[in-house]
């Protein structure tokens, strides 16, 4: 946001913060949620990569298909290790989520280098 649409904000009353000001999240809550949403989101690019449908990698995970929405939608009820597990099942190895995880930024949804 730029500081004159900020400031007109402000002046109108309105406070501005983060999602996580708002919710009154740990940086823990907030690292863990940022977690999800990578995987989440790295699931869905490397399942239309390799041209599976949801139904299809749902049959290689013994699930549904629309636990594997929920999954590229990152519902609550998701968890973190069924994730991983079915980024495993796309054919990613175990060092592919450890960089994904140490060196993805969603702010420009690349690699850091």
């Amino acid at each position: 946001m730029n500081d004159k649409k900020r400031k007109a904000l402000e002046a109108a009353g309105w406070s501005i913060g983060s999602a996580s000001d708002f919710l009154g999240l740990t940086p823990e809550e907030e690292r863990y949620i940022e977690t999800k949403l990578i995987l989440s989101e790295r699931l869905k690019k490397e399942r239309q990569r390799n041209q599976l449908s949801q139904i299809a990698l749902a049959k290689r995970l013994h699930s549904s298909q629309s636990r594997v929405a929920k999954m590229e939608a990152n519902d609550p009820s998701v968890t973190v290790d069924l994730l991983i597990k079915a980024l495993f099942a796309t054919g990613l190895t175990t060092r592919d989520v450890g960089k994904l995880l140490s060196g993805y930024s969603r702010d420009t949804c690349n690699f850091r280098t």
